[in-house]
């Protein structure tokens, strides 16, 4: 918790700097800032910097700083991740450890998860800055790299971690290029570098993480990678050689042609698959390919027929396919899988079968950010993940205190023996508070999950509103709308993250926004962050969790053989039962992710420090 001398001390001076102009509010900033850069100790300027934020702000933005905000605000500028639940107001404290840093005038970036977080906190956050003497940028996925420049150029840029990874690769691709150029030609290639080759990024300084456990640990599987196309005779094969596998795999039988490796997500064809294969008539454009190699396809088929769900990882769009970000709910707009995923999941679902491309580079997250002397972080859900921030990360986390105790009731969760008997009782569920014109907020985990309990609440004539990644557009018109009397939102994890839902008096007094989840996640983390929807800044609510016996999370955690033993020995069991082998999957499945993201740190090191010894670059030569 904050000090209290610190926090007098910051209330005290801000009264004193009331009265004052905006032009000796920025005076006292320009002060500030040569202190910094003399200094390079942000200490003993955290009272005054902090204070001259909380004028601004209460200024130009009619708010002001709780006490809980500047002591988020400290920790981070200290380095930590914070844990301050919903409706704490992130986003205003989030400005002060911005400002602090972005005096050195090195720039202080800000990630968050989508390009609409970026664009809207930075249009609401910009007063504060302007006033105080400094610029506001924000980066979005449509810019060109000019635009990209002069944003990066500004005190404080807002934008997504994956638009400031790729720009960071194609700064550092571009490097490398013109470093090759001079080498080879040497004088001659020194001429100027195009504007649109030239580096649009500074050097790292400093960086301020949103929903850090959304972007530092569940992304951070996935790496950031550049490509280049290839595409020859060999290529068209391969796109033949996609389809034949898709359209074979249901003659493939688990335990029986190839084993499955839940922890890995690996398939392995067993000898009767391979033999399997060996047998099925081919067609005569794939004469020449090795069976190794066919195998693979075979096997790579298989793991995409049964681990990636239209409508649940990803969508198809205008003949197209699209990841969905799970943490999120959001369509990852320029994301591929690697390693021939992707297109086997287009062959999948018969649509063209993109060329295969050439890793030019690629770094994880977790690289990226190491590339940073200060980072910080906040997000509702901290805690439960501190020793993965500190391992991995080496950032202590803080838990902020709410400044209202929080009056959430959380009901009883309802267990079912089938998935039809469980969404019957969350229709009831809703009808029954729904007759009380209380609002309510219905979670799922899939777009196709959303638009099912959707046309069920249709049938009952429920009126209710679908917030997925198809409904992008009207998102903010569906958030502004759901804590409002008599609303019923179904919503995918869009919902879950980065919105604020705000109710009235009306509604208060009714009991607040009744939160529903139809299932659980793989990580315990996103199901907070559902219920964290309701109940903020002391706001009434309540949340009720679903689950059947036959939801996703437990094929996930103990496969299918398993998971099915346990519904037969869990006919005879009790819903406490139940739940507690719910909560021991979600366990299981949140190890596995955490031992495949320190394996693949690991073994990024130990990579980089291959190329290092052999002279090359650690990022632009690390190829799949």
């Amino acid at each position: 918790m904050l000090p209290v001398s610190f926090s007098k001390e910051v209330r005290q001076q801000a009264r004193s700097w009331q009265s004052l102009s905006d032009e000796s509010l920025q005076e006292i900033a320009l002060d500030l800032a040569y202190e910094a850069r003399q200094s390079g100790n942000i200490r003993p300027l955290m009272v005054r910097g902090f204070s001259l934020v909380v004028v601004a702000a209460t200024r130009h933005l009619g708010m002001t700083h709780f006490d809980v905000q500047l002591a988020g605000g400290r920790a981070m500028c200290e380095g930590h991740v914070v844990e301050m639940r919903t409706g704490e107001g992130k986003t205003l404290a989030a400005t002060l450890p911005l400002f602090i840093h972005a005096l050195s005038g090195r720039g202080a970036l800000l990630a968050t998860a989508n390009d609409y977080l970026a664009r809207r906190d930075a249009e609401w956050m910009q007063p504060v800055f302007l006033n105080l003497g400094m610029t506001v940028g924000v980066i979005q996925s449509e810019m060109s790299r000019p635009q990209r420049r002069a944003a990066y150029q500004c005190s404080v840029t807002y934008g997504t971690m994956k638009e400031f990874g790729f720009d960071f690769l194609r700064d550092h691709s571009g490097q490398r290029q013109q470093q090759q150029r001079q080498l080879w030609f040497g004088a001659t290639a020194a001429e100027p570098t195009p504007v649109d080759k030239m580096p649009v990024q500074r050097e790292p300084h400093f960086i301020l993480i949103d929903e850090a456990d959304s972007i530092l640990i569940d992304e951070a599987r996935t790496p950031m990678i550049i490509s280049a196309a290839d595409d020859d005779e060999a290529r068209q094969q391969q796109r033949q050689l996609y389809q034949w596998c898709a359209s074979q795999v249901g003659h493939f039988n688990e335990d029986v042609e190839y084993w499955y490796d839940r922890e890995k997500r690996k398939v392995d064809l067993t000898p009767a698959g391979t033999a399997k294969v060996r047998a099925i008539s081919k067609p005569a454009g794939l004469a020449g390919i090795g069976l190794p190699e066919m195998y693979d396809f075979v096997e790579r088929a298989i793991q995409v027929h049964r681990d990636y769900v239209r409508d649940r990882e990803y969508v198809v769009r205008d003949q197209e396919i699209v990841i969905v970000d799970e943490a999120t709910g959001r369509l990852s707009e320029g994301r591929r899988w690697s390693r021939g995923i992707h297109q086997a999941i287009e062959a999948k679902e018969q649509v063209k079968v993109s060329v295969e491309t050439e890793t030019q580079a690629k770094i994880t997250v977790q690289s990226f950010v190491s590339r940073f002397p200060l980072i910080a972080g906040m997000t509702g859900t901290a805690v439960s993940s501190a020793r993965e921030f500190r391992k991995i990360y080496r950032t202590p986390v803080s838990d902020i205190p709410p400044n209202r105790k929080c009056r959430r009731v959380e009901l009883p969760t309802i267990f079912a023996k089938t998935e039809t008997e469980k969404w019957a009782a969350v229709v009831q569920d809703v009808r029954e508070v729904f007759d009380t014109t209380r609002p309510i907020l219905i979670g799922t985990r899939s777009i196709a999950k959303s638009e099912l309990i959707s046309r069920l609440l249709q049938q009952e004539g429920i009126l209710h509103s679908v917030l997925n990644a198809r409904q992008i557009e009207r998102e903010a018109e569906i958030v502004a709308t759901a804590g409002q009397a008599g609303r019923v939102t179904v919503a995918t994890n869009m919902a879950g993250r980065g919105t604020d839902i705000k109710i009235n008096a009306t509604v208060a007094a009714l009991g607040g926004l009744h939160v529903i989840g139809t299932e659980m996640h793989e990580s315990a983390r996103i199901d907070r962050q559902l219920l964290g929807r309701c109940g903020r800044q002391g706001d009434p609510g309540s949340f009720r969790q679903f689950l059947s016996a036959e939801d996703q999370l437990l094929d996930t955690a103990f496969g299918k053989q398993r998971a099915e033993r346990y519904r037969r020995i869990g006919r005879i069991r009790s819903s406490r039962w139940w739940i507690q082998l719910f909560r021991k999957a979600q366990r299981k499945v949140e190890n596995q992710h955490y031992r495949a993201r320190r394996i693949l740190m690991y073994n990024e090191k130990m990579q980089a420090k291959s190329h290092r010894e052999m002279g090359l670059d650690p990022v632009l030569d690390v190829y799949d």
